[in-house]
């Protein structure tokens, strides 16, 4: 968050003293949520009022294909669903009371995969992974139904997948912000193979957190997974946002305002 300092002088008596007002941007923290295949923004709902708890503005919506627009569900594509996701992180960005510099992304599974490919068409400070999902670069512009036709899906997920032959771990190679990976101990929809395919991949990120929910299915299914997960999330999302206020609060001199300020620092004893 930024932090606009004001200078000014406080008059006692028939003298002044100089000071600093210190004041925060009118501008939050982002946080911007991405369900997964068959999923809502119903999911998100709870977690974006946690988030909310925290000082940030929040967005949730529904990709085409799920709730209002079912009917897309079997002609709808990857392309389509990225194009929502650009259009909703468009809209946010631009919404007043939104530090656009400051924007974290939560997607999960589906939502996972196209939260990593947005990182390299818009500016994302945070981006935090929920059993993301990985599919082959082919087929991007047929019906996203048609990926799980592939008989060779589940034994292409268990395989080591370098970052230059996917747009989803390209787009993880190049990021350079911070990254929460959460996975689940029992997922039978995204193995283990996938994640370490991610967590490779981010080698320049600023930071890289990965995380399992122990006893956890895909969906989350148990109240108790629900709730490591929320806590999880929650817990990360604090330390970002409370690391970059912290940040933003410190003193950012020059050398020669260091100089200055040692210069005029009294010698012991003489206070």
């Amino acid at each position: 968050m930024k932090i606009r300092p004001e200078t000014l002088n406080i008059a006692v008596g028939d003298e002044c003293i100089a000071g600093t007002f210190l004041t925060p941007a009118t501008e939050m923290p982002g946080v911007l949520f991405v369900h997964g295949w068959g999923g809502s923004q119903e999911q998100d709902l709870v977690r974006a009022r946690e988030a909310a708890g925290l000082g940030c503005v929040c967005l949730t919506f529904d990709l085409r294909g799920h709730v209002a627009t079912e009917r897309q569900r079997e002609t709808v594509t990857r392309e389509d669903n990225l194009r929502d996701l650009l259009a909703a992180y468009d809209l946010f960005a631009a919404r007043r009371g939104v530090d656009a510099s400051a924007i974290a992304v939560v997607g999960s599974s589906y939502g996972g995969y196209l939260a990593a490919i947005l990182t390299s068409l818009r500016p994302v400070s945070w981006l935090a992974l929920r059993a993301p999902a990985l599919y082959k670069d082919a087929g991007w512009d047929r019906p996203k139904r048609q990926c799980h036709v592939d008989p060779d899906l589940p034994a292409w997920r268990r395989r080591s997948v370098r970052w230059q032959d996917n747009r989803a771990l390209g787009a993880c190679a190049a990021f350079q912000g911070n990254v929460l990976i959460i996975e689940s101990e029992h997922d039978d929809v995204i193995p283990h193979p996938v994640i370490e395919n991610y967590v490779a991949a981010f080698g320049k990120a600023r930071s890289l957190t990965s995380r399992t929910i122990e006893g956890a299915d895909h969906g989350l299914s148990t109240e108790s997974a629900q709730r490591a997960y929320t806590s999880l999330l929650l817990n990360w999302l604090t330390e970002m946002v409370v690391g970059a206020r912290a940040s933003a609060v410190a003193p950012h001199a020059n050398a020669r305002s260091v100089a200055a300020a040692v210069e005029a620092t009294p010698a012991p004893g003489t206070e």
